[in-house]
């Protein structure tokens, strides 16, 4: 339809909706939330009185003022409030002046007439708060007409759309969060109460048990809204690690784990998980060669993970956005206890631009760590180290500079811990001391924000992909097979029944006459 030639009105409506990124005033013919007289007002108490600067200075911005001469003119207050200067309608005259904007402002006699359109400053935290909550509604119209937009551009990809929208929304709350100080009475009534909860556990742990003793004891527990970092090279066991200590945690203690897997499916995680609780050979669970004993040992085992509180996620390529919302709903409808991440470089920031990789790793790093605290629970991310690792001749322990892609890692981690197992560098089964190595699993715990760093041995049993507690005798591979079938087997065929070394697998009679620990 042309347009018509002599109606303005109707030719700058029709480039309004033809160009959306006009004045957010001008979607769908409304006008844009704000307050001028407020604005105004906040102004005149800022310079009235000496001290209203401070109470809010971390509220508003000059964005958050809508009219142009006042935000030129807040640019000026906050320019003096940085240096410690005074406030008041000469000073920010005269800050203007040198800013070069004193025109733009509305000029000397402006700047006056804010000043005495208020008779204090009482209530300017009051209506600096409604300022920035109008600013805030105008930033969620402009992000929701940007988003409808580009919907409707159908050379956009869904998917990626859906990224920057979860992104920048992300960033809008972020940007605009603020969270009040807190008197410490009530902080020290809810530090008592935990000490108290502690004391009544028998465990005597302050945070959720592992299964794993002697950790247990140096970190009281994974404790609520700490970050902890697990990082290995590839082969040393993280995702064994943490999905025996899920085992023990969901089975062992009920308590309810959420997993998040960008490695692996849903599928490959369990098919670990059955190795671990059965004590059943990976390779035979995959292969489904088992013997019959063995299948009754499988049947018998598997029950102990139904109705495990341990709940799977096996999205690739998570983005931190989406790993909030699931969380989020995860703690509302399971009351989930902790989150594991396997691992973080795979997650991304979608929707949101970065210099970097590094930058993108720390801004997800820092990310988990706010989860951790809005949720009030440990999360537990594992991470890659460097391969600076392998070119040490120090035995090749990891150290905190080996953390893959970002310092940031280290620098938001509660704690930041290592596995280690010797025997995969030395290729052989006795240390230079002579100690026999087999199995051995070095838990190194490096950086512990509330407590000490110490190194924890652990057992790994390659054969079932699983760490346990270094001081457990291990339970020869094929031992509960044997014991399935005891009351149909003689004494005889019990003693003569083959048993699996418990670090290589191999199998080797039991000495005649020997009954095996069940």
């Amino acid at each position: 339809m042309p347009l018509p030639q002599n109606n303005n009105n109707n030719k700058d409506t029709y480039k309004s909706r033809k160009n959306p990124a006009n004045k957010v005033g001008d979607v769908l013919g409304r006008i844009a939330p704000r307050d001028k007289e407020l604005e105004e007002a906040v102004l005149g108490a800022l310079m009235l009185e000496k001290d209203a600067y401070a109470s809010v200075c971390d509220l508003l911005k000059p964005d958050c003022f809508y009219e142009p001469a006042n935000r030129v003119i807040y640019e000026a207050i906050q320019t003096l409030g940085a240096a410690q200067k005074p406030i008041d309608m000469l000073t920010v005259t005269e800050q203007l002046r040198l800013n070069g904007t004193l025109e733009e402002a509305g000029g000397a006699v402006f700047v006056t007439e804010l000043t005495s359109r208020v008779s204090s400053a009482a209530h300017v935290e009051f209506h600096a708060r409604i300022v920035a909550q109008k600013y805030l509604a105008r930033e969620l119209i402009s992000f929701a007409s940007n988003i409808e937009n580009k919907a409707y551009d159908e050379s956009n990809d869904i998917e990626d759309l859906l990224q920057e929208a979860e992104g920048k929304l992300f960033e809008i709350s972020q940007r605009n969060v603020k969270k009040d100080v807190t008197q410490i009475d009530p902080v020290i009534s809810q530090a008592l109460e935990q000490i108290q909860n502690a004391a009544n556990r028998s465990s005597g742990l302050s945070g959720l048990e592992t299964g794993y003793h002697k950790l247990d004891k140096v970190t009281s527990g994974w404790q609520n809204s700490d970050l902890i970092i697990i990082a290995a090279r590839p082969a040393m066991g993280k995702t064994a690690f943490v999905l025996s200590m899920a085992k023990n945690m969901a089975v062992t203690y009920n308590t309810p784990i959420a997993l998040f897997s960008l490695e692996m499916s849903n599928v490959q995680l369990v098919n670990r998980l059955i190795s671990n609780v059965c004590e059943l050979e990976g390779s035979k669970i995959k292969s489904g060669q088992l013997t019959p004993l063995e299948w009754d040992q499988l049947m018998a085992r598997i029950k102990a993970l139904n109705g495990a509180p341990l709940y799977i996620d096996d999205t690739p390529s998570l983005s931190i956005f989406e790993l909030r919302t699931k969380a989020m709903r995860l703690a509302r409808e399971h009351n989930i206890k902790m989150i594991i991440i396997d691992y973080l470089q795979l997650m991304n920031a979608s929707g949101m631009k970065f210099g970097s990789r590094e930058q993108e790793v720390s801004m997800i790093s820092r990310s988990l760590k706010q989860l951790a605290k809005e949720l009030n629970i440990p999360i537990i991310a594992l991470s890659q180290l460097n391969r600076s690792v392998e070119n040490r001749t120090d035995g090749k322990r990891p150290q905190l500079s080996d953390l893959r892609e970002s310092g940031a890692i280290e620098q938001d981690a509660d704690i930041v811990c290592f596995i280690h197992r010797p025997e995969y560098y030395l290729h052989s089964d006795t240390d230079a001391n002579g100690n026999d190595i087999r199995g051995k699993a070095e838990f190194i715990i490096a950086k512990h924000r509330s407590g000490s760093v110490e190194d924890i041995q652990l057992r790994f049993r390659a054969p079932f992909a699983r760490f346990e507690n270094w001081e457990e005798e291990p339970v020869p591979v094929g031992i509960a097979s044997v014991g399935s079938r005891m009351n149909s087997m003689g004494s005889d065929a019990i003693a003569a029944a083959p048993t699996a070394d418990p670090f290589t697998g191999g199998t080797a009679p039991l000495p005649s006459g020997d009954v095996p620990p069940f």
